[in-house]
């Protein structure tokens, strides 16, 4: 099992419904106008049930998603059998499977960055800055509150990612509340980051 995917695989058949209800225009809306045209390519780090890869293929783009527990890549593939989505076992912070398929355009990482402890996320940044083709952009959403039982979290502000990120171009680091209502009664929030490759 790959460091900070703990609770995931038990979790995956319960996980389906509350992801598969988040729709994704909402999900990224602050984000969205980062996005390159279609026909660019993305990879979708932590694809988890497979909702944003589906949805990014369905757009016309060229996708990879990326998930390193087993039965969430698995539900993936089964829910999003029609969808046009290289499916791989790869996961932070050494992406070597997805960095073989590089560079990308748009690389996607939905509250998976915060699952790595310090050492972790110093390895990831350069591996995902290394994934951009030039022009390309890295969206990241932070998730912060209390830890689900049986999860591995870190608290990962956004000040300190865009430290990690030195060289590429902030376009976005913005703080927001939860789009569930049970995230907002528990105080989960979120960050969005969004950064340029020069």
């Amino acid at each position: 099992m790959l460091s900070g995917t703990e609770g995931y695989a038990r979790e995956a058949a319960e996980l389906v419904a509350r992801y598969e209800s988040a729709d994704p225009e909402d999900v990224h809306a602050p984000v969205l106008r980062f996005f390159p045209s279609a026909s660019a390519r993305v990879v979708d780090i932590g694809s988890g049930t497979g909702r944003d890869a589906a949805w990014l293929a369905g757009k016309g783009y060229r996708v990879v998603g990326a998930e390193p527990t087993r039965e969430m890549r698995e539900t993936a593939m089964r829910l999003h059998a029609a969808s046009d989505v290289e499916w791989i076992d790869d996961g932070l912070p050494e992406l070597r499977l997805v960095r073989e398929r590089g560079p990308f355009d748009l690389v996607l990482m939905t509250a998976v960055f915060m699952h790595l402890d310090e050492a972790q996320r110093a390895v990831a940044i350069p591996n995902l800055i290394s994934l951009l083709a030039p022009g390309g952009v890295l969206i990241m959403t932070l998730r912060h509150g209390p830890v689900p039982g049986g999860r591995r979290m870190f608290e990962v502000t956004g000040a300190e990612t865009i430290e990690l990120a030195e060289g590429l171009e902030l376009l976005l680091h913005e703080h927001r509340d939860s789009l569930r209502r049970e995230n907002n009664r528990t105080g989960v929030t979120w960050t969005q980051l969004a950064f340029r490759k020069a």
